[in-house]
């Protein structure tokens, strides 16, 4: 079956018409780039990077830049295998079943050559259940059926996820994003496990419940950027700004996160306050280029888990399947620097205009969004935070504070609540924690006793000094 499957993809990449090359219309060398829109992890290589058009001004009337907008990486990779799509952006699990189809074929082989963004505990895949479900736990889940994109980021985070909790009898059902977000709506699925930014979609509208945070595995989980090496041979010079625009829109996505989250919302149809949840300050995904060593032994740790998800995956060689040269000569001389730093550049910093204190731990650092301002309010604590809340004269967009153990940052109104026994400089007697599931809050308690659960409104309430 694999030996009939590699010689057809020989076939075809050898076959096929490589879309690269003087274009028959235009005489313009032509580029496409295949992107996913809505998996705004990857926007620094895609949605943001399109919009800006730091590429095509790079680039210059020389060349022709077609970019294709996909779901998943599985399409991005199966067109790069045929020739026709030169440059694709995808997670971490497609990235390998990339390599794995390519490795072997001169003509369609490819290299990983950039990060986009990621999370070194693994936060931008998670599993969610209706919000009527009763389920806490992923044990809960045991004889369910669960949605889930086969290859994604978030079906290797389900696979890893359900094997440490000890559950087998789940029956994992094939969809795309949007489609399984359906089918968890209307009962067809008792679970949904996807990547960045679904869960955070189907909970902002009240469609989903966090049950499981892909940062309760602690296995760190990215996007990256592919390229055809026969293409990135024949046409550095386009690799090199290709890269050198990806680097720049990364920088503009530090300096203008509120922006940069509007223009993903206009060109993506999500809401602005989802995509800022995760590529805002302090947000679920860190946008960083560089190839870092962790994340790198994510990828070969997920080899041994792809094996079990695709009878067609038999392994990847890593280490020749990386290939930062490009990115050095592109990134200068701080690369080695930048590389072997984790720290995310978009940090929530200010003051706190509510408790009249610095916001300088990133562990704690909070966020508010409140309608008809064009900036965020940041706040020290998620206790300072909801007296921001409290006190606010204006609707609530949205409210961000990081998960009290893992840091996953999520929405407020929709996280997990304990009260702790504390005392801060002003002699209030409570601390509110919270956590982005009951699950967590559960192994909280286990430790720490004396922290009670209240509900958000009871949070508020008794966080509100007035």
């Amino acid at each position: 079956m694999r030996k009939a499957l590699t010689a057809a993809i020989i076939l075809v990449a050898t076959a096929a018409c490589s879309v690269s090359g003087p274009s028959g219309d235009t005489g313009k060398t032509r580029l496409v780039v295949g992107y996913q829109s809505k998996t705004i992890n990857t926007v620094t290589a895609g949605t943001l990077l399109r919009s800006l058009g730091y590429l095509e001004k790079r680039l210059g009337d020389k060349y022709q830049v077609e970019w294709q907008d996909y779901e998943t990486g599985a399409p991005i990779t199966a067109k790069m295998v045929a020739g026709k799509i030169d440059i694709g952006s995808m997670g971490d699990y497609p990235l390998l079943i990339n390599a794995s189809r390519t490795q072997a074929v001169p003509a369609a082989r490819t290299e990983l050559i950039s990060t986009t963004g990621y999370n070194l505990r693994g936060g931008l895949n998670m599993v969610l259940v209706p919000t009527t479900s009763k389920a806490k736990t992923l044990a809960d889940l045991a004889g369910t059926k669960i949605s889930a994109s086969v290859g994604s980021a978030g079906h290797g985070t389900l696979v890893q996820a359900l094997e440490k909790a000890g559950v087998t009898d789940v029956e994992t059902v094939n969809h795309q994003p949007a489609v399984g977000a359906a089918q968890l709506e209307s009962g067809g699925v008792q679970g949904y496990a996807q990547f960045v930014a679904w869960p955070g979609l189907l909970a902002f509208q009240d469609k989903g419940r966090l049950v499981y945070d892909g940062s309760a595995l602690d296995v760190p989980t990215f996007h990256g950027v592919v390229v055809r090496q026969a293409y990135a041979k024949e046409h550095p010079e386009i690799v090199d700004a290709f890269l050198k625009a990806q680097i720049e829109a990364t920088r503009y996505l530090h300096e203008h996160p509120l922006e940069a989250a509007e223009s993903v919302a206009e060109a993506t149809g999500l809401p602005p306050e989802v995509v800022y949840l995760y590529n805002g300050r302090g947000g679920i995904a860190t946008f960083d280029v560089t190839l870092k060593e962790p994340l790198r032994q994510a990828h070969q740790h997920d080899v041994a888990y792809l094996k079990r998800i695709s009878q067609d995956f038999s392994g990847v060689d890593v280490a020749s399947f990386v290939n930062d040269s490009y990115l050095r000569k592109a990134y200068g001389p701080t690369y080695d620097a930048d590389r072997a730093g984790t720290a995310n550049a978009a940090a929530i910093t200010g003051a706190d205009a509510v408790c009249g204190v610095p916001v300088d731990k990133p562990q704690t650092a909070s966020e508010l969004w409140l309608e008809g301002e064009s900036t965020t309010r940041p706040a020290a604590t998620p206790t300072c935070l909801l007296r921001a809340v409290a006190a606010a004269d204006r609707r609530v967009r949205a409210a961000y504070v990081p998960d009290t153990v893992t840091g996953t940052r999520w929405f407020a109104d929709r996280s997990v609540w304990l009260k702790a026994p504390a005392k801060d400089s002003a002699g209030r007697a409570a601390e509110f924690l919270p956590f982005t599931t009951q699950d967590g809050a559960d192994a909280y308690r286990e430790q720490h006793p004396e922290a009670e659960p209240v509900t958000y409104a009871e949070a508020l309430k008794g966080a509100d000094p007035r």
